[in-house]
């Protein structure tokens, strides 16, 4: 007991070891792979980021002009940004806010 009693007086003055993490937020690490975007416009819906996507999280519907990705499913891998033949595809440097519903991120290409 007495071998405790340093080490719990001294945890009880100091700061704490752990961010409190809505109030404090860290900024992002150098080359982060965050969130998942598309820029829908230059997309030409090829599927190549739902074949190479690892985790298939990604669907793409060439008929309906669709993109569609998982964000729960996603590896964050950064495969499907590398694949893209038109860089329409690019992770942002911060990650998805917590949601309370589970919801895929949809991206429909206007018709011209």
């Amino acid at each position: 007991m007495f071998k405790m009693t340093p080490n719990i007086v001294k945890n009880a003055v100091s700061k704490y070891a752990t961010r409190l993490y809505p109030v404090e937020v860290r900024e992002p690490f150098e080359r982060v792979r965050g969130n998942l975007d598309i820029d829908i416009e230059k997309c030409i819906f090829c599927k190549k980021c739902s074949i190479k996507c690892p985790s298939g999280c990604i669907t793409v519907d060439k008929d309906a002009r669709k993109w569609e990705v998982d964000p729960y499913a996603c590896v964050y891998c950064g495969i499907c940004v590398d694949v893209c033949p038109t860089d329409c595809l690019f992770m942002h440097p911060e990650y998805r806010k917590p949601a309370p519903v589970k919801e895929p991120k949809t991206a429909v290409q206007p018709e011209k």
